[in-house]
């Protein structure tokens, strides 16, 4: 059975910084494009970032280019989201989902789901 458990999410003041993980079982994570998303109140889920299984290449939202990092590594089945110099409006429930085309990711169509951690960005 798949699984996806994000973990990471708390309180922080702005500037500050998260790391979020994403931890995968029941699938092999070496075919699989791993997105993060965010959800914040009252808002539309939007993409934030997602790693390519096949080249590595990496996608973000322009939101949070150069301030949030992507990276896996699937011996530990595990995919991260650094988030350095977080802004309150990156507050939102984060997930992780897994997909074997990277192009779902654009469309919030990824086949598998975590349940969310929340970052919560104080001003």
């Amino acid at each position: 059975q798949v699984h996806l458990v994000e973990s990471g999410g708390g309180l922080v003041q702005a500037g500050g910084s998260l790391r979020l993980s994403c931890v995968t079982s029941g699938f092999n994570l070496d075919h699989y494009a791993v997105g993060w998303f965010r959800q914040a109140p009252g808002k539309a889920r939007e993409e934030v970032a997602a790693i390519d299984n096949n080249d590595g290449k990496l996608y973000y939202n322009p939101a949070v280019t150069i301030r949030f990092t992507i990276s896996r590594d699937n011996a530990e089945n595990t995919v991260w989201l650094q988030m350095n110099d977080l802004k309150p409006e990156d507050t939102g429930v984060y997930f992780c989902a897994a997909d074997p085309k990277v192009s779902t990711w654009f469309w919030g169509g990824m086949k598998s789901w975590g349940k969310g951690t929340l970052v919560n960005v104080s001003s």
